[in-house]
């Protein structure tokens, strides 16, 4: 499996895997399936996997605990805090909580969950705007140095509080969305993270499964499906991205890849610290998908994928509204 590094020398397996898929409910029915897959994903030579606290709330920590005992030297996790959940019941409040007493409870709480010693990186899961990202830092510093965490990643945080964590704590990773149709850490996420030598690992690299062209305009979705309430999966919308899987299935064509292999690719081509994490319920998908490694786009696919995406309008929002005002995004 290749490797790659992200910020402060934390070195994984060039994608990850994330485990949010697999159960965000107090209950997940096909648990055992699930735990399978993630060791099977282990067997493949993939090694960095993604939870949070929130998820379940906690039950989906509680499956990566489970499916990682015993092989814990295997594995690097990565999991969350920052929402206002009660560290008793695990209720989950709404809103964000960073407090520094809420942060010490949380990774705790994670510790017995994932059933380890220590977290390898923990990510602030949004932006606490009650709470200074020095404070926040300033925990997780506290937590590194005493061995419960090993690396310190923010998630969808701005630049200026990524400098402003950083500063005090040095950051390892932001997890944000990026991917062919979400470019706008462009602008000044990519470059700030280059500066200041944090790696990337975007989120939804494929589209929330747009990007793998099995999902066009006569599409449905589940009454479950979050992406049935997602402005950029109404039919019309999906109608008018079509353009951008049909550019790059034609790229993959031409080297015998998938639409996802391409643009899991594309992501690996544009920096050697960015570490794609995508989210499968089956093995198929998780082969598909590691395939990408194996997939160098030529300077002139990689011409052609930009040339083809700017003349594309990508059309509707990534969330619906009343969340990205929730989450601050």
């Amino acid at each position: 499996m290749q490797k790659r590094k992200l910020g402060q020398g934390l070195e994984v397996s060039a994608l990850s895997l994330g485990a949010m898929g697999y159960g965000k409910a107090r209950t997940i029915p096909d648990r055992p399936e699930m735990i399978d897959l993630l060791r099977q994903a282990v067997d493949l030579g993939m090694d960095f996997f993604d939870t949070a606290e929130v998820y379940g709330p906690w039950t989906n920590e509680e499956m990566l605990g489970e499916a990682f005992a015993g092989m814990r030297d295997k594995v690097k996790i990565a999991t969350k805090f920052g929402w206002d959940i009660d560290q008793t019941t695990g209720e989950h409040r709404g809103g964000v909580n960073s407090r520094p007493a809420q942060i010490r409870s949380a990774v705790e709480g994670s510790l017995k969950r994932l059933r380890t010693d220590y977290i390898d990186l923990f990510y602030q899961h949004r932006v606490d705007p009650d709470v200074p990202m020095e404070d926040v830092a300033g925990v997780v510093k506290d937590l590194i140095a005493e061995g419960k965490v090993r690396y310190f990643g923010l998630s969808e945080a701005g630049a200026q509080s990524i400098r402003r964590a950083h500063s005090v704590q040095p950051v390892a990773a932001l997890q944000s969305e990026y991917s062919l149709w979400t470019r706008e850490p462009e602008a000044e996420i990519i470059p700030t993270l280059e500066e200041l030598g944090i790696g990337l690992v975007p989120f939804s690299p494929l589209g929330k499964g747009f990007l793998t062209g099995k999902i066009d305009a006569r599409t449905t979705f589940s009454e479950n499906d979050f992406r049935g309430q997602i402005p950029r999966f109404t039919s019309e919308a999906r109608a008018a991205n079509q353009a951008l899987v049909d550019l790059i299935r034609a790229i993959g064509e031409r080297h015998a890849a998938t639409p996802a292999q391409v643009a899991l690719a594309w992501l690996l081509a544009k920096k050697p610290w960015i570490v794609p994490l995508f989210g499968t319920r089956k093995l198929a998908r998780l082969e598909e998908n590691l395939g990408a490694l194996s997939l160098t786009l030529a300077d002139d696919d990689l011409r052609q994928i930009e040339t083809g995406a700017a003349a594309i309008r990508i059309e509707g929002a990534r969330y619906p509204d009343a969340i990205l005002q929730r989450s601050g995004l």
